[in-house]
């Protein structure tokens, strides 16, 4: 009487050896830290509109005021570290987002769980294309702004 334990290979391997599970915890990320940069700006607290408009206006008063009369631009003021910490995510999530893309077509190529390939690359291309018109947005309205003060450009020169 011989006990013999037949060894099957196992019917659903692990997601964590999976290239598309990787790639959709990367698009996730992706997509988190493009929202975070989204939403960043608004847990600082800020002076209002009306008052950052100003202290643009006011900025460029005293710019074209300096130009005209020849004097020396002041020095730049140092950039903060919340500041700078903000600004990487611009890199980051961009790239996460290429690199979960990258992660399902090498999923895609060792024919693994299409799911996690297709979610992966939705993730990663969702990821890009939120920063992107993020960005468009933020382009758009910051040339909105600055034609509605050059628009007022001859208030800038009265006393």
């Amino acid at each position: 009487m011989e006990n013999h334990i037949q060894l099957s290979p196992d019917p659903q391997p692990s997601p964590l050896r999976s290239w598309g599970f990787w790639a959709v915890m990367t698009g996730g990320l992706a997509l988190f830290f493009v929202m975070y940069q989204m939403a960043a700006p608004m847990l600082n607290p800020a002076p209002s509109v009306g008052d950052q408009i100003g202290t643009i206006a006011g900025d460029i008063k005293r710019s074209a005021w300096r130009a005209f009369l020849g004097m020396a631009e002041p020095q730049p003021e140092p950039v903060s570290r919340a500041t700078y910490s903000t600004a990487i995510l611009g890199f980051v999530a961009p790239a996460l987002g290429v690199i979960a893309v990258f992660l399902s077509i090498i999923s895609a190529i060792n024919k693994e769980n299409r799911r996690y390939m297709q979610y992966g690359t939705s993730m990663g291309a969702a990821a890009i294309a939120m920063h992107f018109v993020w960005w468009l947005a933020l382009l758009i309205v910051g040339a909105m702004i600055l034609v509605a003060i050059i628009e007022n450009i001859g208030d800038i020169f009265s006393f």
